[in-house]
């Protein structure tokens, strides 16, 4: 897939004033720091598309971006630590899964692991409920390009361990690197496939 448009759309707080869902979404959520915005802009090849920040937590909105007029992309807030009050942080997880809950064309959502930490419960429980749920999800294991292969081995292993444990069947996995562009291909692909489902 050759991206050739995409622009900003809107931010807001509630799943009822997303765009008109008209066309397929993806959504791409993981642990704060994750590297979700660089992934974001690697993918869709703008640098500046979604905020960078050094600051963990600093996307507290659900913001929409629409890609080619084909299909939606939103950055969700980040889960786990964020330099806000508690009481923020739960207004904005709550959001987040009455989004996750109710959005009526999300065909997939993309969460974003860390490859070069050891398996987090915070992922692992968030998966979990995802799968209780019902929400259909894969994993984009970021940052790869910071391991040297012993450590990719080691790292990916022990998750897949990890997930073993509560799943029968390990959901699909990819893997990236913002910096290099390692897996983009794979990942449009594989929303390009999904699309012809919608």
């Amino acid at each position: 897939m050759e991206i050739k448009e995409a622009k900003f759309l809107m931010s807001n707080t509630d799943w009822q004033k997303c765009p008109k869902p008209n066309l397929p979404e993806y959504a791409f959520i993981g642990r704060s720091n994750v590297g979700k915005s660089s992934l974001i802009n690697m993918l869709t090849g703008r640098k500046t598309l979604a905020k960078v920040s050094g600051t963990p937590g600093k996307t507290l909105l659900i913001n929409h971006f629409g890609i080619d007029d084909k299909w939606y992309l939103a950055d969700l807030p980040g889960y786990g630590y964020a330099k806000v009050s508690k009481k923020t942080r739960t207004q904005f997880h709550n959001f987040t899964l009455q989004y996750l809950h109710h959005r009526p064309n999300l065909m997939c959502t993309f969460v974003l692991i860390d490859s070069r930490i050891k398996p987090q419960k915070i992922d692992l429980s968030f998966m979990e409920y995802c799968g209780e749920k019902k929400i259909p999800f894969v994993m984009i294991f970021t940052k790869m390009d910071k391991l040297n292969q012993r450590e990719k081995k080691e790292n990916i292993e022990a998750y897949q361990e990890s997930l073993a444990e509560q799943w029968a069947t390990l959901p699909p996995m990819f893997y990236s690197s913002a910096e290099t562009a390692f897996g983009r291909d794979e990942i449009l692909d594989f929303i390009e496939e999904t699309n012809s489902l919608f």
